[in-house]
């Protein structure tokens, strides 16, 4: 069983930065599509960004493109998630979870691996 470890979250302003990063804590493949997901009070959890296993391929939600930049390293075995511009409604829980399969899909049930979560508070 992979367990994906998150970190990077914190309280910052609207308009600051941050990157989160997500790891494997044991050896797995870097041959997995990797996705952040995030879930503020009271909301579904929604699909944020996902990132083919190569990196040729990425996919946005809307409300983040232009502002958030999804990568890896696989040599680290490692994807970040660059969150500029943050805005109050970025507050949120962000998950990091990992597809067998490739797949780059919105849909969170698709995913084979999740991490426990980090916690983004973006204060006005």
């Amino acid at each position: 069983q992979v367990q994906l470890v998150e970190s990077g979250g914190g309280s910052v302003q609207a308009g600051d930065s941050l990157r989160l990063s997500c790891a494997p804590s044991g050896r797995t493949s870097s041959r997995y599509a990797m996705a952040w997901f995030r879930q503020a009070p009271g909301k579904e959890r929604e699909f944020v960004a996902a990132i083919s296993w190569n990196a040729f391929i990425t996919k946005y939600l809307d409300s983040v493109k232009g502002r958030f930049t999804i990568s890896r390293d696989n040599a680290k075995n490692t994807v970040y998630l660059q969150m500029n511009s943050l805005k109050p409604e970025d507050t949120a829980v962000y998950y990091c979870a990992a597809n067998r399969a490739n797949l780059l899909d919105i849909a969170g049930h698709l995913y084979d691996y999740w991490g426990q979560g980090t916690q983004v508070t973006v204060s006005s």
